[in-house]
């Protein structure tokens, strides 16, 4: 006699529940809010970070004395340089003012719309190196080279080409803002941390040759206008790709942990439910 397998049908109890699934895009209006409220708290938390300028000007002078031992003090001479040819300081203070405001937001926009499986991890990479560096401002308030005594051989450039932009001698923030902004929160030096972040994104991701190479060039050339400009020290710049490479790794498992955290909640459970019936 011939036997007949029936087909093993998993009971409801049997059946692994499957993982929620997450979308592969998230939703343009979530991140909109998320990014917006994560930016306002970073911009509230920097302000709120602002510490003693005598222990500022301390750090900012110690910054100097490093790097004039180990010869790193490239500052001086492109300060020197910027400062006595318009044609390159004019340009590199409209960078330093409106590059890191709209160069990151774009190509956010650009993986989000573009490379949606990879958008989530490069969106927390950026907010969790952003928030590294927030702890950096708070622990270690240092003052810029152009804030410091004339006798160091710094010159403000944003303040000598104040009359060419809308930012003012004080800051690079528009004219009559300056107070609102924390001038003594130049380690580590997220105009190149967020720089090397767009770098990396445009190199592994675009498909153009040219757009990869603008990749490699953007936070070099950051890197120069904020050193030329007088707003950062050289290890300032090397902290800043700390941070972003810190972020990087931290990447990864926080992304994990939220999914976890994501799959634990009960609408998310029974959209899995859902789906699998």
């Amino acid at each position: 006699m011939e036997i007949v397998r029936m087909p093993y049908s998993a009971s409801a109890e049997t059946r692994p529940h499957p993982r929620p699934r997450l979308r592969l895009r998230p939703r343009w209006w979530a991140e909109l809010v998320l990014i917006v409220a994560v930016y306002a708290a970073y911009s509230a938390g920097r302000l709120m970070a602002r510490g003693d300028v005598s222990t500022a000007v301390g750090h900012g002078l110690a910054i100097l004395r490093i790097e004039k031992a180990l010869r790193l003090n490239a500052e001086h001479p492109l300060n020197r340089l910027f400062t006595s040819t318009p044609a390159l300081g004019i340009p590199a203070d409209f960078a330093y003012a409106s590059l890191h405001y709209l160069v990151t937001p774009v190509v956010l926009i650009w993986i989000f719309r573009s490379r949606p499986a990879r958008y989530r991890a490069a969106r927390t990479w950026l907010m969790l190196s952003t928030l590294l560096g927030l702890i950096g401002f708070t622990l270690l308030p240092t003052c810029p080279p152009r804030l410091l005594e004339a006798g160091h051989g710094f010159v403000d450039t944003m303040a000598q080409y104040s009359s060419y932009g809308w930012w003012g001698a004080q800051a690079s923030a528009p004219r009559g803002l300056g107070g609102m902004t924390n001038q003594y929160a130049a380690m580590p030096s997220l105009h190149v941390g967020w720089a090397v972040w767009c770098g990396v994104l445009l190199w592994r991701h675009a498909r153009s040759p040219f757009v990869r190479w603008v990749g490699v060039a953007y936070p070099m050339v950051i890197t120069i206008v904020v050193m030329g400009t007088a707003n950062h020290y050289f290890l300032d710049a090397v902290a800043g790709v700390v941070v972003m490479a810190a972020g990087a790794l931290l990447t990864r498992p926080a992304l994990r942990l939220a999914d976890r955290l994501w799959a634990a909640l009960p609408f998310a459970a029974a959209g899995a439910g859902a789906d699998a019936g």
